[in-house]
Order: structure tokens, then sequence, then C-alpha cells
């Protein structure tokens, strides 16, 4: 009786890798999707509220009641109006990275010295041009700090969006873990696992260059 032994990883890359490919940019196109989105809310939000203490808590508090409801769960929930697929993934996804960037938005805003806006405004500076110029690029590296922690947790639950039918390659996470013991199952999950491990690692090291990039030279360290 003849054995058939299952491909090594390398053989079923080889064999899979324009699937695999596909899955890789729908990956990545679902991660920039979401932090665009999310950066833009988060950062105007706290941006928005940062003066206001009372506006603070409830902002926060708010986003952390949303980000301690189990991932699964809310992309269930989802699954009801908006069916399968892009948008009830995108939309889970976007619930749960606010809070990073909500949060470290406000604190960066809210760490720059008085004394440094308030010269500013006797310069004559508007409240904007205030904000804009000179509070914002010195809250800006905290700022890209929660951004960069709201990026990685987006990868993590991305995986978890393959349940709902989202892009990416969580969908070889699990149905390699639903094959286990049977042929290929192994490599499928290697492949998901490693592929958005890869691919969090890049995104992570691209967040250190542009923090290095958009940091005023004066706020750099080391």
């Amino acid at each position: 009786m003849v054995t058939i032994k299952p491909p090594n990883l390398w053989q079923f890359i080889n064999l899979q890798h324009e699937k695999i490919l596909l899955a890789v940019i729908a990956q990545i196109e679902l991660v920039l999707l979401v932090m665009a989105i999310v950066t833009v809310t988060g950062v105007l939000t706290g941006m928005l509220v940062w003066k206001r203490l009372t506006l603070v808590e409830a902002v926060t508090g708010f986003w952390s009641v949303v980000y301690t409801i189990p991932s699964l769960a809310m992309l269930v929930f989802f699954i009801g109006p908006f069916g399968l697929g892009w948008l009830p993934a995108t939309i889970a996804l976007v619930l749960y990275g606010q809070l990073p960037v909500v949060r470290n938005t406000i604190v960066g805003l809210r760490s720059v010295d008085p004394a440094i806006m308030e010269s500013a405004a006797a310069m004559g500076m508007k409240r904007f041009t205030v904000l804009r110029k000179i509070q914002f690029p010195l809250a800006w590296p905290v700022i890209i700090v929660g951004i960069r922690v709201s990026c990685m947790l987006v990868f993590g639950l991305s995986t978890i969006a393959a349940y709902v039918g989202g892009p990416g390659l969580g969908d070889y996470v699990f149905s390699g873990l639903a094959e286990l013991g049977s042929f290929n199952s192994m490599n499928k999950t290697l492949v998901g696992s490693l592929g958005i491990t890869i691919i969090a690692l890049l995104f992570d090291a691209g967040f250190v260059g542009l923090k290095r990039i958009t940091t005023p030279k004066g706020l750099r360290i080391g």
C-alpha cells in the first residue's frame, strides 16, 4: 500500500502561491483601510475633547467598554445588519482600534506645557494655529504610539474576522485548525499564522521609521 505524504510547508506555499498572495494583499488592504479610518476618527475625537475632563472621561469610558466586548461576539453581532464579508469585519475592527488612538491623542495634547501655548497666544497666534503648529507636533510622538498599538491590535483581531467572511490570512488559520489532523491542515495553519505575524512585524517596523521621520528632531530620543 502506497502512503501519500502531505507536502511540506514550502511545497504547499509553492502550490498555493497565487491564492496565498491574494490573501496577503487582502490582509494588507483590510488593515490599511481600518487604520486610515481609526487614525482620522480617533485623532479628531481626541482633539475635540482633550480640554474638557468630563468629555475625556465619557469618551474614554465609552471606548473602554467597547474594548471589553468579546471580539467574536462583536463580529457576530454585525452579521445580522451587514451580512458576511468586508463590511462587518471593517466596522468591528474600527471600533476595537479606537481606544489606543483616542487615549494617546488626549494624553499627548494634555501633556504639552500650557506655558508654551500661552506664549504662542501672546505672540498673536490663533488657537487653531497654536494647535496645528505647536501643540499637535509636540504631542505627535505620543499619538503615533497609540496608532502603532492600535495597528497591532487590529492585526490580531483581523484573524478572528475570518469567522464572518473577513478577508485576509485568517481563513487559513481557522480552516487549518478545523481540519487538524487531515491533509495539509498544519500547512494552512502555519501559512496563516506566520503570514500575519510577518506582515504585522513589517508594519511595526514601518511605524518605528515613520515616528522617527515625522517627529521633530528636538523631540527624538536617541
